[in-house]
């Protein structure tokens, strides 16, 4: 395995241009995404709304992602990553002009949402489909660790965004984050990678009478039913179904959390979940260098997941300096767990149906961070917001064991590979 790392470098032209777009896009969208959340709790002043914005964001990923997983796995996904963030810086900048314009109404604010809901379900789809094919083979632990370190990277900006957002508002952060789009999605037109299994597809096809739409719902199915029979992969994304409902919780509960306990307190939050970010640029920079030791890759998988929804879980019950030390283990189990599951699976799944793959594992994953925001907003109501990410961050502990731990011959077969 090292004579293929040597031979085939990580940085070639292709991946070094998406790194460099993924940078600009990541870092424009920290900025603008975490300001729309500041602004949505100032002007409503609601926990119950906070968690319904959240959602017009989270509803389109329950269905977008399985049809545009079966149509990219037939048509060219570079051409969709350009054109979407080509999309969505114009919609950026025109809804800056209507904020500038003081025009902002939650309604009109929450269609805003939906619409880039839609557009990052079909992005989401084909980034994550398309990025394994310009990794070189011998290096998808490395480049997955690089794709984990640049998201804590743009995480930094949130303090930014905080400052900016409090100095100037919200407009000219999404003016920022269009042109962030907009130059990301330049850069992307350069990538010359060949998308070989749009020929594997055609081939697959000639003779078939289906027509298009026909052709989508077949290949949904099949995207569904490859799932059903690996056994292995499908215990994997019935897992993060439960760990995407902790994670919707957290959404939901964090921030106002830290705003209603504390003054200043989303500094507080970012101060304390930032802590979770630096632990994964940590990770992320061993991993880089140093390989986890194949065996052992279910075994520390398996830990993380179950370290995690216990820290997790409890972190609103400490004081502030425990609270940032269990966001920084978590930050490091995260970005090592992530690491292991990425690369395993994308790595495993063949080209020609890693959409299908990516938009049914999206959609699961959806689901559960749709159900814990829609859950979460309406216990607000009887619960304090610590018990509510108690009780989601401890079920998501009992699917780890029940799930991960139940299917380890299946799951085991898939992490524990040289990649």
């Amino acid at each position: 395995m090292e004579k293929k790392t040597a031979t085939n470098p990580l940085w070639t032209r292709d991946f070094t241009i998406i790194t460099a777009g993924s940078v600009v896009s990541m870092f424009g969208n920290s900025m603008a995404g975490f300001a729309m959340s500041l602004m949505v709790l100032d002007f409503t002043g609601s926990t119950m709304l906070y968690a319904i914005y959240l959602m017009t964001f989270t509803i389109p990923q329950l269905i977008v992602p399985i049809i545009s997983g079966a149509i990219l796995d037939r048509f060219s996904r570079k051409k969709m990553i350009y054109s979407l963030d080509y999309l969505t810086a114009a919609i950026y900048v025109l809804v800056a002009v209507i904020l500038g314009s003081g025009h902002f109404h939650f309604p009109l604010f929450a269609i805003f949402t939906f619409i880039i809901g839609c557009i990052n379900s079909i992005y989401m789809v084909a980034y994550d489909s398309f990025y394994p094919l310009l990794i070189t083979e011998g290096n998808y632990s490395k480049a997955y660790s690089i794709a984990s370190v640049l998201e804590t990277m743009a995480a930094f900006m949130i303090p930014v965004a905080t400052f900016l957002y409090n100095q100037v508002g919200l407009a000219p952060l999404m003016i920022g984050n269009g042109i962030c789009f907009f130059i990301a999605a330049t850069l992307e037109t350069r990538i010359g990678a060949e998308e070989e299994y749009i020929q594997k597809q055609k081939k697959s096809a000639e003779g078939d009478q289906l027509n298009s739409v026909s052709r989508v719902f077949v290949d949904i199915k099949e995207g569904f039913r490859y799932l059903a029979s690996e056994k292995g992969l499908l215990a994997i994304a019935v897992y993060f179904l439960f760990s995407s409902l902790a994670g919707g919780a957290t959404n939901v509960v964090a921030l106002p959390y830290f705003k209603d306990s504390y003054a200043n307190g989303e500094y507080i939050f970012m101060l304390v979940m930032g802590m979770s970010m630096l632990g994964r640029g940590v990770a992320g920079s061993v991993h880089y260098k140093k390989k986890l030791p194949t065996k052992y890759k279910y075994v520390i998988a398996l830990s993380v997941y179950i370290t995690i929804g216990i820290l997790e879980g409890t972190v609103l019950y400490l004081p502030i300096w425990l609270a940032m030390t269990f966001m920084f283990c978590t930050g490091i189990g995260g970005v090592t767990s992530y690491t292991i599951r990425v690369s395993a699976t994308q790595s495993y799944v063949p080209d020609e149906k890693k959409g299908r793959f990516n938009g049914a594992f999206q959609v699961l994953s959806t689901s559960g961070a749709l159900i814990a925001e829609l859950t979460a907003g309406a216990l607000s109501y009887v619960l304090g917001p610590r018990e509510i990410q108690l009780f989601f961050n401890l079920m998501c502990v009992l699917a780890a064991i029940l799930i991960i731990g139940g299917n380890k011959k299946h799951v085991e077969k898939i992490y524990n590979r040289d990649m």
